[in-house]
């Protein structure tokens, strides 16, 4: 996998996924593009589909939610973090996490990860 052939589509509005992106950022090139500035047409995704979750492409193979998130941390060098997400777990987790955004979890490590990034 080629990092510079690695496109994000995320939510550009939501603090946890900007908190989130700028952390991987530091340790992985990657193009980022919000899904509300992004002419999407290129990748035959939809506003609608890019709502429901993070888009990551890689060598034109387009990986949704926490496939997504697993080929990035797989990307980055955390191949034990992109093996639990890249299961059951992991997209249990990853729903969760989208369908609670602004709980004080979320909102804990969104801090956490401002921090250190």
């Amino acid at each position: 996998m080629t990092l510079q052939q690695t496109i994000i589509i995320f939510d550009g509005e939501c603090r946890f996924c900007q908190a989130t992106l700028k952390w991987l950022q530091k340790s992985l090139q990657v193009e980022a593009q919000s899904f509300q500035k992004s002419n999407l047409a290129p990748y035959s995704l939809t506003r609608a589909e890019c709502e429901k979750e993070v888009i990551a492409i890689n060598s034109s193979v387009i990986y949704r939610g926490a496939k997504a998130v697993a080929l990035l941390l797989k990307l980055r060098g955390n191949p034990i973090l992109a093996k639990i997400f890249d299961s059951k777990i992991g997209d249990s987790g990853y729903r969760w996490v989208a369908a609670h955004r602004n709980s004080l979890p979320i909102k804990t490590l969104t801090l956490i990860l401002e921090r250190i990034s």
